[in-house]
C-alpha cells in the first residue's frame, strides 16, 4: 500500500487500556517499531504500518479489538467475520444495513444506524446516555465502518461533513484530514454524510480480495481505504517516480490519462480526491520519510520536494505535523 503516516494520538489512545490493565507497553511498542520518546510529543506521527502492528499487538494483549471500549468486549476475529458476511451483499446500502445491525448486535454502550435524507446517507453513532463519551472508541468505530464501506465498493467514499458528540479536541486539524473540512461538534449525534447516490453501488469484492484486505487491516482503514488500481493511486504512483521538480501539471497528468482536464477532476471527486491533495499528501510522505531514514540537509530534502527555499518547505512541514522538520528528526532519533 502507498506509504502514508498517522497521528501519535492514536498510539497514546491505543495504550491507555493496556496500561490501565497493567502491562507494560514497552514490547508492544518494540514489535511495532515505535520508538517510546515518541509519545512525548504531540507532534509526532508513525507510519501507517506501525501502527496497524501497534493495533493486532493491543488487540490481542486486551482480547478486544475496540481496545475496551465498550462493557462487552470485541473479540479479535469479530472485524474479520463482519467483512466475510459483508461480501456476499449485492450493494452498499444492504451491506451498510447489515453492518450497523452487526455492531448493535455485538456492543451494548454504542447504538450504530444507518439513516438518509434527500441529498445524504449517513453513518450515525449513539452512546448510551448518561456515559462519558468514549471517544476513542467512538473514532475506531468511525474508522471501521468507513474503511469498510469504501473496501465494499472498490473506492473511496467522500465524506462531505461530520457531526461529533462531543466538544472539538485539540487535535481537530487530524479530523480535516480524517473525515472532512466540514467539522461540527457537540452535536446530537456523531455522524459521516456522504452523496446518497453511493448506497446503490455494487458491491465488488469477494473471498480472494477478502483475504488481501484482512492481510493489509487495519493499515488500510486506518488511513481511509486506497483504491490501488484507481485514478488516485495511478496519479500517486507516477508523481512518486518522478523527480518532485519534474511533476506535470493537472492538463498534462489528464492528457497522460487520455482525458479530459474535466472527466479527470469528476473521476478524482468520486474517490474522493483532489490533484492538490494527492501532491500535498506525496510531499508529507515523503518528507516523513527522508527525517526518519536518512540524513540528509533539510535544504537538500526541501529541493526535492520542490521547495525554491528551505523556509518554504519548514512551513509547510509545520503545517502538516505541528512539529518543524528538524524538531521532528530529533525526536524520532531521540532514542
Amino acid at each position: 500500500m502507498d506509504k502514508g503516516n498517522v497521528s501519535i494520538y492514536f498510539v497514546r489512545s491505543a495504550l491507555e487500556a493496556v496500561i490501565a490493565r497493567g502491562i507494560d507497553p514497552a514490547a508492544l511498542l518494540r514489535k511495532a517499531g515505535i520508538a517510546p520518546v515518541l509519545l512525548q510529543s504531540s507532534q509526532s506521527r508513525v507510519t501507517a504500518q506501525n501502527f496497524s502492528t501497534l493495533w493486532r499487538g493491543v488487540a490481542l494483549a486486551l482480547d478486544d479489538e475496540l481496545f475496551n471500549q465498550d462493557s462487552r468486549r470485541m473479540k479479535p476475529g469479530t472485524f474479520a467475520m463482519l467483512s466475510q458476511g459483508l461480501i456476499h451483499c449485492p450493494t452498499l446500502r444492504l451491506a451498510l444495513l447489515q453492518m450497523v445491525r452487526f455492531f448493535n448486535l455485538i456492543l451494548d454502550d454504542f447504538q450504530c444506524a444507518l439513516e438518509v435524507d434527500h441529498r445524504h446517507a449517513h453513518l450515525v453513532i449513539r452512546e448510551t446516555a448518561g456515559r462519558a463519551p468514549h471517544v476513542f472508541g467512538v473514532e475506531t468505530l468511525l474508522m471501521m465502518q468507513h474503511g469498510v464501506a469504501c473496501w465494499l465498493v472498490g473506492r473511496r467514499i467522500a465524506i462531505r461533513s461530520a457531526t461529533f458528540a462531543y466538544p472539538e479536541p485539540s487535535r481537530s486539524a487530524e479530523y480535516q484530514r480524517m473525515y472532512s473540512e466540514q467539522l461540527c461538534f457537540d452535536a446530537d449525534a456523531t455522524r459521516l454524510s456522504f452523496e446518497l447516490s453511493h448506497l446503490d453501488l455494487p458491491v465488488v469484492q469477494n473471498r480472494d480480495s477478502l483475504k488481501d484486505f484482512l492481510r493489509g487491516a487495519p493499515a488500510n482503514i486506518v488511513l481511509k481505504y486506497k483504491n490501488t488500481t484507481g485514478l488516485a493511486a495511478q496519479i500517486r504512483r507516477r508523481l512518486r517516480t518522478a523527480a518532485r521538480t519534474e511533476w506535470p501539471d493537472f492538463d498534462v497528468v489528464a492528457d497522460s490519462l487520455h482525458m479530459t482536464p474535466s472527466t479527470l477532476r469528476r473521476r478524482l471527486d468520486e474517490e474522493g480526491q483532489t490533484f492538490q491533495t494527492i501532491k500535498d499528501q506525496l510531499r508529507r510522505d515523503m518528507a516523513v520519510d527522508f527525517l526518519c531514514h536518512t540524513d540528509r540537509s533539510m535544504a537538500d530534502i526541501a529541493g526535492d520536494l520542490g521547495f525554491a527555499e528551505a523556509s518554504a518547505f519548514h512551513r509547510a512541514f509545520k503545517k502538516w505535523t505541528g512539529a518543524s522538520p528538524g524538531q521532528y528528526r530529533q525526536r524520532v532519533h531521540a532514542h
